[in-house]
C-alpha cells in the first residue's frame, strides 16, 4: 500500500468517526469528509492544534494523519482563527441537506477546507461561493480551491457581497442577528445555518471559549421563515454583523431559557412579547 493509499483509508475511517460521534447516517456527508484533503488547505506542517480547550500544540511532525481527529486546526493562530471542529460541521452540513446542483454561498470561507466539503456536497451542476473578510485566508482559499471548478472565493464582506440566490448559507462566524441579504437571497425552501453568539461566547478565547450561542436552522416558505434551534457554539465573531441591540437582546434570551421551543423568525418587532424568545430591533425569533 502507498502512502497516499494509507492516508485515503485514515481519511475513510476520520470521516466515519466523524459521524458517528454525531449519531448521523448519511453516505454523502460521509463521503466529502473522506474524499477531501484537510491538509491541502491549512499550509506546510507541523500544524497548531487545539484541544480541551488548552490552547496550541503543534503536531509532532508533517505528517497529515495528525490532521484526521476532531480537532480545530490554527489557520491564523495568532488572531485565533481556526479550521473548525469536523464533527460540528458534519452536523451543521447534515441539517443544510446540501443536494447536488444546490448553490451554496460559505460565509467565512476561512481558507477553504469545509468549502471544499460543501463543493463535494454540490456536485458538478451546483456551485458554491466563498466569502472571506480577512485578506490573506481568502487568498489562500483561492489558491487551494483553483481546482475546483465548481467554487468561486470572492474577498469581502459576507454580510454586505452581493450574490446569486443560495439554496444553502452556510454562515462560519458569530453573528448577533441575521443579516437582511442573507434572507433575501434564499431561495423558496433554501436553508440559513446561522450561529448567533453573544459577546461572552468569544471574550474570553485566550482562555477558552464558552459555548455562549446557538446555531439555527432557518428555512425560507415564501415570505414566513421557519426556524429551530439545531446546535450550541462558540465561534469567531462575524466582522459585519453584531450589533450592540441585539447582543444585549440575545444575552438576554440565552440567560432567560426557552431555546428549544423557538419556531419562527419573523422580519418585524410587532409580535406580542409573550411570543417571542429574543426580541431584537426589527426582527424576532419567536416560539410560533
Amino acid at each position: 500500500m502507498t502512502d497516499a493509499e494509507k492516508l485515503a483509508s485514515v481519511r475513510r475511517t476520520y470521516a466515519r468517526q466523524i459521524l458517528a460521534s454525531i449519531g448521523v447516517e448519511d453516505a454523502r456527508v460521509e463521503a466529502a469528509f473522506a474524499e477531501v484533503p484537510r491538509e491541502h488547505f491549512l499550509g506546510p506542517g507541523p500544524w497548531p492544534i487545539s484541544r480541551f480547550g488548552m490552547g496550541y500544540v503543534y503536531s509532532p511532525d508533517n505528517d497529515p494523519v495528525h490532521l484526521y481527529t476532531d480537532d480545530l486546526v490554527g489557520i491564523a493562530p495568532e488572531r485565533h482563527i481556526n479550521n473548525g471542529e469536523p464533527s460540528l460541521h458534519a452536523h451543521l452540513l447534515w441539517y443544510a441537506r446540501a443536494a447536488p446542483g444546490d448553490h451554496i454561498v460559505h460565509i467565512g470561507t476561512g481558507t477553504g477546507y469545509y468549502t471544499a466539503i460543501m463543493a463535494h456536497l454540490a456536485g458538478p451542476s451546483g456551485r458554491v461561493t466563498g466569502i472571506e473578510i480577512e485578506a490573506d485566508l481568502a487568498a489562500r482559499a483561492k489558491d487551494y480551491l483553483s481546482s475546483y471548478p465548481n467554487v468561486k472565493i470572492i474577498e469581502g464582506d459576507g454580510t454586505k457581497v452581493a450574490f446569486d440566490p443560495a439554496d444553502v448559507i452556510y454562515v462560519n462566524a458569530g453573528a448577533t442577528r441575521p443579516a437582511d441579504v442573507w434572507l433575501d437571497r434564499l431561495t423558496e425552501g433554501g436553508r440559513l445555518v446561522l450561529p448567533l453568539t453573544t459577546d461572552d461566547g468569544y471574550s474570553i478565547i485566550g482562555r477558552g471559549m464558552r459555548p455562549r450561542g446557538a446555531v439555527f436552522l432557518i428555512t425560507r416558505n415564501g415570505e414566513a421563515f421557519s426556524a429551530r434551534c439545531i446546535s450550541g457554539v462558540a465561534i469567531y465573531p462575524c466582522a459585519g454583523m453584531r450589533d450592540p441591540k441585539s447582543e444585549k437582546a440575545l444575552a438576554i434570551a440565552f440567560a432567560g431559557g426557552g431555546l428549544k421551543q423557538v419556531t419562527r423568525l419573523y422580519r418585524s418587532d410587532d409580535i406580542p412579547s409573550s411570543s417571542c424568545w429574543l426580541k431584537g430591533d426589527g426582527w424576532c425569533l419567536a416560539y410560533d
